[in-house]
């Protein structure tokens, strides 16, 4: 099911299906750097996490991680979307696309149809994004979209450093 299009990508609720992209992302050197190992090792594994993860969070919140793709070639290349974690008191806006769709302008494209969507179906007034501190390219990105670097802390169950950004809506 489709959630947001912008000009050039589709956001789309996560499907069993997406199992060997979601293995593919997970399995990123540069998402095991930046992320961390998640131990999707198999397909069995990504698909359960779709269950337990994007597909769980679109029931309970009415939002989620959403599968970007290409609107041209339905070419998955990154996830986006709104998550609410236990360790943060705002929701969270996250983001990761494959290597080879980096530097294209594609996350930058599909956070911003996010964030619309997080103002406008959620009239939430503030975000969250959390990225780790040597991750420039997130962390420019961030700075782009207009979030501001609260704070740098350790999140529960984590044991690296974690940078915490802030985006308040405008009335």
């Amino acid at each position: 099911m489709t959630i947001l299009y912008t000009h050039r990508l589709v956001l789309r609720i996560f499907n069993v299906d997406d199992a060997e992209f979601v293995f593919e992302l997970m399995n990123d050197p540069s998402w095991i750097r930046y992320i961390g190992d998640k131990g999707i090792d198999d397909l069995d594994k990504a698909r359960a996490w779709i269950r337990e993860r994007p597909l769980e969070s679109q029931r309970q919140h009415g939002f989620s991680f959403y599968v970007v793709t290409l609107k041209d070639t339905e070419t998955p290349v990154g996830i986006c979307g709104l998550i609410k974690r236990a360790t943060l008191q705002d929701v969270d806006m996250g983001y990761a696309f494959l290597p080879q769709f980096c530097g294209q302008g594609y996350a930058y494209e599909a956070a911003q149809a996010v964030m619309q969507y997080a103002q406008q179906q959620f009239a939430f007034k503030k975000l969250a994004a959390i990225t780790s501190p040597d991750n420039q390219p997130s962390n420019q990105l961030l700075y782009k979209l207009g979030f501001t670097l609260e704070q740098i802390l350790i999140l529960d169950g984590e044991e690296r450093e974690t940078n915490l950004y802030t985006y308040h809506f405008s009335a």
